[in-house]
């Protein structure tokens, strides 16, 4: 048997050498009689700045288990550990043909799993490999030089590959862990496994992306890169292909549909094709930068210490009059505020941080709640015009050469502020943000800001930066799908991730790719059986 103590604390200054003789000391019980303690999951508690703790989750064996559990009784941090054995995986007969749209989470994740099941896979991206895009996404950053084929958004490894590489997921699936195993053994940090807040970092994430494209080849998956999917290939309603923009014609007998959230032109031939859509909620907003100093003072009362990773944060408030939420979103602790275009004549901001997390600055979107109503949401594709419109306004009004615009914070919220110095690449010119938001928007934030001052003493500071247009939080549709993750209106085809919005960030996109090679391997070889009676 194995226990787990969750939550076992050490200060600052102790070292995890300690930690034996703190789960002795909690549970009463000699240190000798502990025995195989490893650890799962370190976090910080910072809630008391004059005493932050890291604070442990172990899993270790005893001598005298059960006697020990009779006597902790009621112990509300102490429980055996339920071992879980693996899941069957179903196999899929060779001949079975697979395509898969889209090289990010999702995509990666539903071909590993797909092709390790017996599958032939082939997976194809309108961008190009990592090596690639890095030289196009710097040249952009650079002198303003936009490949609408391969930027930020496209390519492999999708948006994520130039982000902060979160691993954190509302998920509480046991799919997880698969998926941070993964990474691992395709070169992350171990240290994300035990990670309260895992991230890999933008620089790491490219690395793994080129190892798991190894792992992928040699399972036999065929990679197309600069291939767009122009067309669904239909024998009477059932998928039997894609046709890519390079006029080259894919069978397949299941289509893994993995786009990103910034694939318009795909939603554009979904919607002609009939493909079942609908409009949903997103947010639009700014993203926001401070001194990495600052924040760490706010939220630890240290500027720095070598035990503390750069700090975080989580706002939210939801506005009682327009009953809208309004939070903080894909903060990049360390990090630095990038243009993330993905078409001519448009500006949009994200955020990303190295594995260091190292940067001057940190950084935090702040969105505002859009609903279908907002944009005539009748129509699946009201949301994108949305976006779009919004994004051309940036910019403008950032000079029309993909230099962002930008506000100091309290000139935002009406007061006397002048612009600082920006981690932002190209670079940023002073506007009124307010020409590039909805008003709902631009007032929202400044109903919120105060209460997140509330929250966060020193947050609202003339050292603080706005910089837009923050507008592609989440996929402005969704393709709808039924309870076994294919189309309502197209079988054989399978909508996932982000992009098909069912996901939110690269694990839950990661678990949602696995998912979907689930659902056809339980389908192929029900279909199989039922020909067999």
């Amino acid at each position: 048997m194995t226990l787990r103590l969750r939550e076992v604390p050490l200060t600052l200054e102790e070292s995890e050498e300690l930690i034996p003789r703190r789960v002795a000391e909690e549970l009463a019980i000699p240190v000798a009689s502990i025995g195989d303690l490893r650890l799962v999951r370190r976090g910080i508690d910072a809630r008391r700045k004059s005493r932050i703790l890291l604070v442990h989750t172990v899993e270790f064996s005893l001598e005298n288990e059960e006697e020990v559990l009779k006597r902790c009784a009621g112990h509300p941090r102490l429980e055996k550990v339920v071992e879980l054995f693996p899941e069957q995986v179903t196999r899929i007969a060779p001949e079975h043909r697979v395509l898969v749209v889209g090289m990010g989470p999702a995509g990666l994740f539903a071909a590993l799993a797909l092709v390790q099941r017996g599958a032939r896979v082939t997976l194809i991206d309108r961008g190009g490999p990592v090596e690639e895009r890095v030289p196009a996404v710097e040249r952009f950053w650079r002198d303003g030089t936009l490949d609408p084929e391969n930027n930020v958004q496209f390519g492999e490894g999708g948006a994520g590959t130039f982000s902060d590489g979160k691993l954190t997921t509302r998920l509480n699936h046991p799919l997880t862990s698969e998926v941070l195993r993964t990474l691992v053994a395709c070169g992350a940090p171990a240290e994300i496994l035990i990670q309260a807040k895992p991230h890999i970092g933008t620089d790491r994430l490219r690395l793994v992306l080129i190892r798991l494209r190894q792992k992928l080849l040699a399972l036999g998956v065929e990679f197309r890169y600069k291939e767009r999917l122009i067309g669904l290939e239909m024998r009477s309603t059932t998928i039997q292909g894609g046709l890519c923009s390079s006029g080259t014609h894919l069978p397949c007998d299941s289509l893994v549909l993995a786009l990103g959230h910034s694939a318009r032109d795909t939603y554009e031939l979904l919607a002609r094709e009939g493909v079942r859509l609908e409009a949903k909620p997103f947010a639009i907003g700014l993203r926001i930068e401070h001194p990495r100093t600052l924040i760490n003072t706010i939220q630890y009362g240290l500027s720095d210490h070598p035990r503390l990773p750069a700090a975080d944060y989580a706002l939210a408030w939801n506005d009682p009059d327009s009953r809208r939420g309004i939070y903080s979103f894909c903060m990049c602790p360390g990090g630095e505020v990038i243009l993330s275009s993905s078409a001519e004549g448009e500006v949009v901001v994200n955020g990303m941080s190295r594995l260091r997390r190292d940067s001057s600055y940190s950084n935090s979107a702040l969105v505002v709640t859009v609903r279908p109503e907002d944009f005539s949401g009748s129509d699946p594709l009201a949301g994108v015009r949305f976006q779009r419109h919004w994004e051309e306004a940036a910019f403008r009004c950032g000079g029309s050469d993909y230099y962002a615009p930008a506000q100091n914070l309290m000139s935002f919220l009406g007061g006397k502020g002048s612009l600082r110095r920006v981690s932002t690449r190209p670079g940023v010119r002073e506007a009124d943000l307010t020409t590039i938001l909805p008003a709902f928007v631009s007032e929202g934030l400044r109903r919120a800001l105060p209460h997140f001052e509330r929250k966060m003493r020193g947050f609202i500071s003339n050292e603080a930066t706005l910089i837009g247009i923050e507008s592609r939080t989440s996929a402005p549709l969704r393709i709808l799908r039924n309870a076994a993750g294919e189309s309502l209106s197209h079988p054989g085809l399978y909508p996932v991730g982000e992009g098909a919005g069912y996901a939110g960030g690269i694990m839950s996109a990661a678990i949602d790719g696995l998912r979907v090679a689930q659902f056809i391997g339980e389908k192929y070889i029900q279909s199989k059986q039922q020909e067999s009676l």
